[in-house]
């Protein structure tokens, strides 16, 4: 396995990272058990979940990953061999604390409690804000309008709410999630002019298939020592290959939910995946391997936030940090970019 530092912490997060969103939906307790048990073991020590997890997110299984990382915690006793993330929902509907911004601090103070709590343990070492509350473009949206809405938790008191925490044990490290340039920014300048926490990494989209990161985080990034999370490296499975020539395979994320997941649903994206499975079949190296070491590999990159269904993906996934990829490989995967530019934005 291979590490690197969270920010300009001295945490060292495996550049794998767990990711958990579909124990309590389409993976049982069991599962996630096993996940946790052969991740760790290869060397992932780095975890993702979110107080709205399983997703799709619903009512009936909201906080239900966090109960499977708190179960097994509670089993194992090996809470202090990993570095766990965790999320606060933005904006939500009402079956979560009865709806709306969720930033203040009385929600906030509920929020983390209650995340503490399903996870059976007395810290989180990285609490992250899921997504804005304020009106800017997130999840694939395009054509931003700007709309002056006061109604949003300023960042300065957010940054205040996230201190107590720090302050009282509760999480370790903060960071931002689904953020713009802007707000990125933002967010570190009041941390240093106010000594308020800072902010250690983004946890943003970026695949094959999505490398808009690259435009302007990505110097944030490098600049600031914020580094990315890439979240869906695989485009929702994409990647892997498994849906060309328009197959869904039964129990996948798409023939699930197919509303859920219509991001990659997009005019180019069979093209751009069929172009990438050319390489990967060209230089004799798996498609979802391929997809996930070129993101980490890339500096401005902290950890590649992996998903599995099934113990065959998982350790295909964790296995691609010891995949080396050659400057051929890499420059025909930059002119499949070309060609088909961002198809899943």
């Amino acid at each position: 396995m291979n590490y690197k530092k969270l920010g300009n912490t001295n945490l060292d997060v495996s550049t794998i990272c767990l990711g958990t969103m579909t124990w309590g939906e389409q993976n049982t307790q069991e599962e996630g058990f096993e996940q946790m048990d052969y991740a760790l073991d290869q060397g992932v020590n780095f975890w993702d979940t979110a107080e709205l997890y399983a997703v799709p997110p619903k009512a009936e299984t909201f906080g239900h990953t966090e109960i499977i990382i708190g179960n097994w915690f509670k089993k194992t006793k090996k809470r202090d061999q990993v570095i766990l993330a965790s999320k606060v929902a933005g904006p939500m509907r009402a079956y979560l604390r009865g709806g709306g911004n969720n930033y203040g601090l009385d929600k906030m103070t509920e929020a983390v409690n209650d995340s503490l709590k399903r996870l059976q343990t007395d810290y989180i070492d990285l609490y992250q804000l899921h997504w804005p509350e304020r009106n800017t473009n997130m999840f694939g949206r395009l054509g931003y309008e700007h709309k002056e809405n006061g109604n949003w938790n300023k960042f300065e008191d957010v940054l205040g709410n996230l201190k107590r925490f720090v302050d009282d044990g509760k999480i370790r490290e903060v960071g931002l999630s689904n953020e713009t340039p802007w707000g990125v920014s933002k967010y570190l300048e009041l941390s240093k002019d106010k000594n308020l926490p800072r902010m250690m990494s983004v946890q943003n989209p970026y695949s094959l298939l999505n490398r808009t990161y690259e435009v302007g985080l990505a110097e944030i990034s490098i600049r600031e020592e914020i580094g990315l999370l890439a979240y869906s490296p695989l485009a929702s499975g994409y990647l892997s290959g498994k849906y060309r020539n328009n197959q869904i395979p039964k129990n996948s994320r798409i023939e699930r939910d197919p509303n859920f997941w219509t991001r990659y649903a997009k005019p180019n994206t069979e093209k751009a995946v069929d172009a990438y499975y050319e390489i990967a079949n060209k230089y004799d190296v798996n498609l979802a391997q391929m997809s996930l070491k070129f993101l980490e590999i890339q500096p401005f990159v902290t950890s590649v936030i992996i998903g599995a269904t099934t113990m065959e993906q998982l350790k295909t996934n964790i296995e691609s940090v010891n995949v080396n990829l050659s400057d051929d490989i890499i420059k025909e995967i930059n002119n499949v970019q070309t060609i088909y530019p961002n198809p899943c934005p």
